[in-house]
């Protein structure tokens, strides 16, 4: 296994288990005052790890694609905080895995990579695992979360575009500016984070967030500064195509956790969506 699979599945772990910690969060605190805990905290780790590893100066290139990422870190992680907080964990993260996933492909071969038939079958089984995760289970019981779960997908596509964005901006930086444009796509995200939280601030509780919930946010952030950058060093050795979508089975986290610990149940179509979400991205990572 090479450095960049390693790095790559660091990442999609890292970015998994922050997304759980976020959506149970994200329940008893508004989304947008946990991206902004949690923008704080990886901003702050960003420029810990920047002042041991990263002496390297930084061009404008790198630090503008940086910035492009951070944009797309702010659109997924606000949208994957919401659809958490507010739908179901186990179709909004794999929507937003199999998105993530998907665009990048596309936009990789485009810059050069060339996948062969099977990760073009992956993208497409993507596509059908997406309508799949999005169908209505044939129960009475599920019709009453018939809006909870249209909002489930919305979010989680949302949420995958915002994380496609973050993928390739963050490869589009190269490796020459070591991890300066980590930074600026952290600094660029807090900055949106504050934008949404002002937005935000008419329906936000006013009441002093507990102490646990701080905390549980600046973890969030914490973990997903250490996958960014676990990330953003896969990119430097592998493939746009393969390093995204071995990122993109963070939902496999995500989604075990949520029925293990929060005890989601899904739906019979929505399992075989979820199952060829899994197969989708197994079949890219293998052409």
């Amino acid at each position: 296994m090479t450095v960049s699979t390693l790095l790559a599945l660091a990442a999609a772990f890292g970015y998994g288990l922050g997304d759980f910690i976020a959506g149970m969060v994200s329940r008893r605190l508004h989304y947008a005052v946990v991206a902004v805990i949690s923008g704080i905290a990886a901003l702050v780790t960003t420029v810990v790890a920047i002042a041991l590893l990263s002496p390297t100066s930084a061009t404008q290139s790198a630090l503008a694609w940086g910035a492009v990422s951070g944009i797309g870190t702010a659109l997924g992680t606000l949208a994957l905080f919401r659809g958490l907080g507010r739908g179901r964990m186990g179709v909004v993260a794999p929507v937003s895995g199999v998105t993530a996933a998907a665009i990048p492909v596309v936009v990789g071969v485009v810059i050069g990579d060339r996948p062969g038939l099977i990760a073009w079958v992956g993208v497409a089984l993507a596509v059908l695992a997406i309508w799949l995760v999005s169908a209505e289970a044939d129960t009475a019981a599920s019709e009453a979360e018939g809006p909870r779960l249209a909002t489930s997908v919305s979010d989680g596509f949302l949420a995958g575009v915002g994380f496609a964005i973050l993928f390739i901006g963050l490869n589009f930086a190269g490796d020459g500016s070591g991890l300066w444009p980590v930074l600026a796509s952290e600094l660029a995200a807090l900055v949106a984070f504050a934008a949404a939280f002002l937005m935000a601030l008419p329906s936000v509780e006013r009441r002093r967030p507990a102490t646990r919930d701080l905390g549980m946010g600046a973890l969030v952030g914490v973990i997903g500064a250490g996958s960014s950058i676990a990330y953003f060093l896969a990119t430097t050795a592998g493939l746009l195509s393969i390093v995204t979508v071995l990122t993109s089975l963070y939902p496999a986290v995500t989604v075990i956790l949520a029925i293990v610990v929060a005890h989601e149940s899904v739906g019979r179509r929505q399992s075989l969506g979820l199952g060829l979400a899994c197969v989708a991205i197994a079949l890219i990572v293998l052409a």
